[in-house]
């Protein structure tokens, strides 16, 4: 793990870029690293995210500088800004169940190629997917989900990159932690090596790539 400055570290991220953002409607969304995507002006991005969030905050962000030219997400019902961007063609955007999405992205922490899912058997989100049968009963294919970055927010993180997440906030980013090439995490607290307890450790420092330094 090396600590960076959010300049260094956004700096990294191509335009075109595949990215992972943690985060639920904006809740353990590092806002920071979206706030500096938006400033050096990062387009044409992949972005993974459970939802668009709403207009000016979290990820969405993205969507009012019009960086996102494809969105894989569970819903994008609160932000107009990304509806009428996907109405429009400007942006493609790949649906997902919730429940799917979260363990397409488990899969591709834990080296999976896929998982099996009942949901959606039977309905449009089939076609095209491979359905295979357990015990009689259909199961669809879904395809590992990855990302070459996955920017994560933390209640806490040591001088060695372990991390630790307050309530609700503990939502998609430990798994997307798992699943990208690059890990990039913003923290509320940089404590020594020893304040988070190891039973309390959420996401090992192995994982971290780079940690902003709070300024």
């Amino acid at each position: 793990m090396k600590a960076v400055s959010i300049e260094e570290a956004v700096a990294m991220i191509p335009s075109g870029a595949t990215v992972m953002v943690g985060g639920f409607m904006g809740v353990g969304t590092p806002e920071r690293l979206l706030d500096e995507m938006v400033r050096q002006h990062k387009t044409g991005l992949s972005l993974i995210s459970n939802d668009a969030a709403t207009p000016g905050k979290g990820v969405g962000k993205l969507f009012e500088a019009s960086l996102v030219s494809r969105l894989t997400a569970t819903h994008i019902g609160l932000n107009p800004k990304a509806q009428q961007q996907m109405l429009t063609s400007q942006i493609a955007v790949d649906l997902v169940p919730q429940g799917t999405f979260v363990e397409r992205i488990r899969a591709g922490g834990c080296g999976l190629g896929g998982i099996l899912t009942p949901t959606g058997v039977g309905t449009l989100v089939a076609e095209g997917k491979r359905q295979i049968e357990v015990d009689g009963k259909p199961f669809l294919l879904e395809t590992a989900l990855r990302a070459q970055f996955a920017l994560v927010h933390a209640f806490l993180a040591d001088y060695l990159g372990n991390l630790a997440y307050a309530l609700t906030s503990r939502n998609f980013n430990p798994i997307m932690a798992m699943a990208a090439d690059t890990v990039i995490v913003t923290a509320e607290h940089i404590v020594p090596v020893g304040v988070i307890a190891p039973d309390h450790v959420v996401t090992p420092a192995p994982l971290v790539d780079y940690l902003i330094a709070n300024g």
